[in-house]
Parts: C-alpha cells; sequence; structure tokens
C-alpha cells in the first residue's frame, strides 16, 4: 500500500467517524467540539513536530512556532480562533503577528505539503513560495508544488497573487469551492493564475475544524454522504 493510500485510509476513518458521531472511540481524539483551555491538538497520527520536537496530543502549538508533518502523519489543530488539518509531508510557520494599520500580519506560512484552514473574520495573508492568498476570514485549501501552488477559497472572499508580482492578482469570491486556481511560478507563462479542479479536501473536514473554533460552516453539510475521490495525490 502505498503512502497516500495510507493516508487516506486514515482520512476515511476519521471522516466516516465524524459522520456517525463516533469521533471519541478513535485513539487520541475526542468529539468534535472547541478545544479546553490550553489545548491545541484535536488529534495527530505519526511523526509530527512541533519546533523540531516529536508532538503529542498535549503539545501547545502558539504563535511563532513551526510545524511539520512527515510520511504518513498529519495533525489537526487549533490557534486561537483559526484551526488547521496539516497533512503528510508539509512545513507551516506561524509568525507572531502585529498589527500596522488596523491589518494583521501574515496568518501562516505553508513551505512545502498540504493544509486547510479556517480563518477567523479579519485581512491578512496566507503565504506559499509562489503565492499569497489575501484572505478576510475564509476556508481555504492549499498544496504546494515546485512549479506552482493551488488554491481553493472554500467559501468567502480572497485575493490571490503570485508572491514575485503582487501586481498579479485576482478576487475570488466564493460560496462553495467555486473557483479552485493554480498560480504558477514560472513568469514566462501567459497567464499565472489559472483554473483548477476541485481536488482532495471535503465539507466534511471543514465543518470539523470550524467545530474546533467554536464556528459551522456558511452551508449545511450532509451527514455519512460517500467519498467521491480517492487519495491525497
Amino acid at each position: 500500500m502505498s503512502f497516500n493510500e495510507v493516508d487516506e485510509s486514515k482520512r476515511r476513518m476519521l471522516l466516516m467517524a465524524l459522520s456517525v458521531g463516533a469521533l471519541a472511540a478513535l485513539p487520541g481524539c475526542t468529539t468534535p467540539s472547541q478545544l479546553g483551555a490550553g489545548q491545541s491538538i484535536h488529534q495527530l497520527s505519526g511523526d509530527v513536530r512541533v519546533n523540531g520536537l516529536a508532538a503529542t496530543i498535549s503539545t501547545p502549538i502558539k504563535l511563532g512556532d513551526v510545524v511539520e508533518t512527515f510520511d504518513k502523519s498529519y495533525v489537526i489543530f487549533v490557534v486561537a480562533k483559526d484551526a488547521f488539518i496539516l497533512r503528510s509531508n508539509s512545513k507551516m510557520t506561524l509568525p507572531n503577528r502585529s498589527v500596522t494599520a488596523g491589518v494583521v500580519a501574515t496568518a501562516f506560512s505553508l513551505e512545502r505539503g498540504k493544509a486547510l484552514t479556517v480563518l477567523a473574520s479579519r485581512r491578512t495573508d496566507i503565504s506559499t513560495p509562489n503565492a499569497v492568498i489575501g484572505v478576510r476570514g475564509t476556508g481555504v485549501y492549499i498544496e504546494v508544488e515546485p512549479e506552482r501552488s493551488y488554491v481553493c477559497v472554500c467559501y468567502g472572499t480572497s485575493d490571490v497573487s503570485t508572491a514575485d508580482d503582487p501586481n498579479i492578482t485576482e478576487t475570488i469570491v466564493s460560496e462553495h469551492h467555486d473557483k479552485p486556481k493554480y498560480v504558477l511560478a514560472d513568469t514566462n507563462a501567459r497567464n499565472r493564475i489559472v483554473p483548477a479542479p476541485f481536488v482532495n479536501h471535503d465539507d466534511q473536514e471543514l465543518l470539523l475544524i470550524e467545530t474546533l473554533v467554536g464556528r459551522t460552516t456558511p452551508y449545511v453539510v450532509p451527514r455519512g454522504i460517500p467519498r467521491s475521490r480517492g487519495n491525497y495525490a
């Protein structure tokens, strides 16, 4: 079985348990609800590290930390009113936030890998090596590849730009995964922000992480619906 198949098998189990209200039966996992005071991690599996140290379910994650996952690993966690699913072979940096002229600094940087996030309502940026996503409180799924970044604004409004040229930008207004995009690293490409398919994330996952921060999705998510996709690839 490939790493992707192993990862997908774990995610299928997680989502099935969520749909029938059985998450409490999974090791290291609680029924979806807001996390308790001082708790950051809802669930983790495999090799997950915070600031280079192996993480456990009780490890705090805070602003300024670096969170990494490796093969066959993932972590679901909360920082303040933002929530995340960080998937296999990913690296995320959570900068210390400062406010200048009412604008909050970068929410996080995704250097590699895949992440699903829901962010509290504010103006802030998400960055990858070749894209900047200016969000205004929304749900976003991102994948980082050497030649491009995949960005799905699941709901809400975001300004998607190339990292090297902020003048190349597109405003995405989405109600339900309406306009996924690839942001291309190739500076010679005629169009650097191009349409992309909807891939590798689910409404059930968005509902899970919104629940962890006391919110819900802006649309109803049916419970127990069959999965329609194969794996993380």
